[in-house]
């Protein structure tokens, strides 16, 4: 019976190494920069990891390796999936393309209207200072991708 066939409750470092591509050590210097992973030990010491653990350990390897995060950038990203209650899987790294942004316009005053931003673009609401900049980082991405292709 091949090994991946097997589910066990518990994996060693070594198998988790092997079973990642990861180096062990990579694994322990993980752990000191991810809070979100911390295996349990037993009563010699040695890590155990359950399937979550190993899942999340392949979530930050696709941060890191794949989708060029720096530790400080995956560590902020795994922080913000969990605080709005995201898996931790690639699905949660897509971003949703818009079709095409739209230039910001100046808005109009209405009674009771939130306290207008001051940017470069002159007198917004939040909410529109936080499109404006939605729409920037999309055309910034997509620049991105057509320098690199």
């Amino acid at each position: 019976m091949p090994r991946e066939a097997i589910k066990k409750l518990y994996y060693s470092i070594g198998e988790v190494s092997e079973a990642t591509d990861l180096k062990q050590y990579v694994l322990r210097y993980w752990e000191s920069e991810f809070p979100q992973l911390s295996p349990a030990k037993n009563r010699a010491g040695n890590r155990t990891y359950r399937e979550k653990d190993i899942e999340l350990v392949n979530f930050i390897k696709t941060l890191l390796y794949e989708k060029k995060y720096t530790i400080e950038g995956a560590r902020q990203k795994l922080k913000q999936l969990q605080d709005n209650g995201q898996p931790l899987n690639v699905l949660s790294l897509e971003e949703p393309v818009a079709a095409q942004p739209t230039p910001p316009t100046q808005a109009v005053e209405q009674p009771m209207a939130p306290k207008p931003v001051t940017s470069a673009q002159g007198d917004m609401t939040p909410e529109r200072y936080k499109k404006f900049l939605t729409n920037l980082r999309i055309d910034l991405k997509q620049l991105i991708d057509l320098i690199d292709s």
